[in-house]
């Protein structure tokens, strides 16, 4: 993947959900190193707000709908709530007017679970909002599998 061809295969997109993982994994142990200072009811709300606002709004309008097009506002609410960015902010905000503390790593914990365990990314417009095989991905992955790759052709 690169600027000019922003389309993953399946071993670059193996690649990130190992990246991803490895990062889950730290601070799963991170979490684990410091479980009796985790203020749980803190921890469980971060973890949860995620896809409270996030994820169910889209997931139910999505089945309310059945196959079809839910509004963007719900992809976007998804892409805001699951990025790292945002969950930084969050985590920044909280140490700030809180206090820094172990609770905040369920928002890692929660994205790159998402990320590595099954494979969740930000959710583009022009594709089902629950997961679903494009068709163009579809033939994307038969043309390319196909196709005949030279280097510097």
């Amino acid at each position: 993947m690169d600027a000019k061809n922003r389309f993953e295969t399946r071993t670059t997109f193996l690649l990130s959900r190992a990246e991803w993982f490895a990062f889950l994994v730290t601070s799963l142990v991170l979490a684990y190193q410091h479980l009796s200072e985790i203020r749980w009811p803190v921890f469980i709300a971060m973890f949860t707000v995620i896809d409270l606002i996030g994820y169910l709004p889209g997931a139910l309008a999505h089945r309310r709908r059945g196959a079809g097009r839910v509004p963007r506002g719900y992809y976007v609410a998804y892409n805001t709530m699951h990025s790292l960015v945002t969950a930084g902010a969050v985590a920044g905000l909280w140490a700030l007017l809180v206090r820094p503390e172990w609770a905040l790593l369920a928002l890692p914990i929660h994205l790159m679970g998402d990320r590595a365990l099954f494979g969740n990314t930000f959710k583009p417009f022009g594709v089902s909002f629950e997961p679903s095989e494009h068709p163009a991905h579809f033939r994307f992955q038969r043309q390319y599998g196909e196709a005949e790759h030279v280097v510097g052709a």
